[in-house]
């Protein structure tokens, strides 16, 4: 195959280890608890308990913590370590799929755009600026309220603000890349559009594509958060770490703290994890941000 991608090259491990190479493994070591979290933790269908008041008359509500309920109670009775450990797999499966989708649809576009130029490179570009400089925030609260609430629909009002850096990224590798030597070669060759784009282009486009990943990852979870923490994001009874920051925003005043305490230290922990990986990951690709 003629390409020029080695992963050597992409991930220099020889070199000494930096402190950004250090915190990418206290990130991966957050990043991965949180995932063991999502699949050691009982499955999403047993939530069913959590959201039914009738199972939970009997239970005091804002009850402290204890041996009972590590995580105490809040006012619907509800435990909070419980929705703290389903909201882990909430947060997994949103972020998952919104940025799947955003990877899904910006790097064909990114390449094809980078390849091809012309028209269609000048008309995707115009289109994909429009949507980078929406803040992000803002764009997911509008789609969220245009595609409702869920799950999958969350994913997708997230997905539609990480699609224009996907495409621009990969574009402005693809347009330093298309005309080198062994871009020529394969042409020459007889390889076609497609087989280039796919075979011998993708490889050597597809490098910032992990940190990337990451880093929107990151910001999914916190943007995850502010919409249910607006009462945006998911139906209100999910155990999602922002829906349970607005639940317990009214106790607050009153001395209630574990209530936000643990649903935002494990929003804030997933979020340090995965920027910390992100970062690590930046350093691996771009050599010279190595000291």
């Amino acid at each position: 195959m003629v390409s020029r991608f080695s992963a050597t090259k992409m991930f220099n491990l020889s070199s000494k280890p930096t402190i950004s190479m250090q915190m990418m493994w206290v990130g991966l070591i957050i990043t991965v608890l949180f995932i063991l979290m999502a699949i050691l933790s009982p499955p999403l269908e047993n939530l069913d308990l959590l959201q039914d008041p009738q199972e939970f008359l009997s239970n005091p509500i804002h009850q402290s913590p204890s041996f009972e309920h590590w995580f105490g109670t809040n006012r619907q009775g509800y435990d909070v370590f419980s929705r703290t450990l389903f909201g882990v797999q909430v947060a997994w499966q949103v972020v998952i799929l919104a940025t799947a989708l955003s990877l899904i649809i910006g790097v064909p576009l990114g390449m094809v755009s980078g390849y091809l130029g012309g028209r269609i490179d000048k008309v995707l570009i115009f289109f994909m600026d429009t949507v980078y400089t929406l803040p992000g925030l803002l764009l997911s609260i509008t789609l969220a309220f245009v595609v409702g609430k869920g799950i999958l629909n969350a994913a997708i009002a997230l997905s539609i603000a990480y699609i224009p850096q996907y495409y621009r990224v990969v574009r402005n590798h693809t347009v330093s890349v298309k005309n080198e030597l062994f871009i020529e070669a394969a042409k020459a060759m007889g390889a076609n559009t497609w087989r280039v784009l796919t075979r011998y282009l993708f490889l050597n486009v597809i490098q910032s594509v992990p940190v990337l990943f990451t880093l929107n990852a990151a910001d999914a979870v916190l943007v995850l958060g502010g919409l249910g923490f607006l009462g945006l994001g998911l139906p209100p009874e999910t155990a999602e770490w922002g829906n349970d920051l607005r639940l317990a925003l009214d106790a607050l005043p009153t001395g209630i703290w574990w209530t936000a305490f643990f649903p935002g230290c494990a929003l804030t922990l997933m979020v340090i994890g995965l920027s910390l990986l992100g970062e690590g990951l930046n350093e691996f690709v771009n050599p010279k941000l190595r000291n």
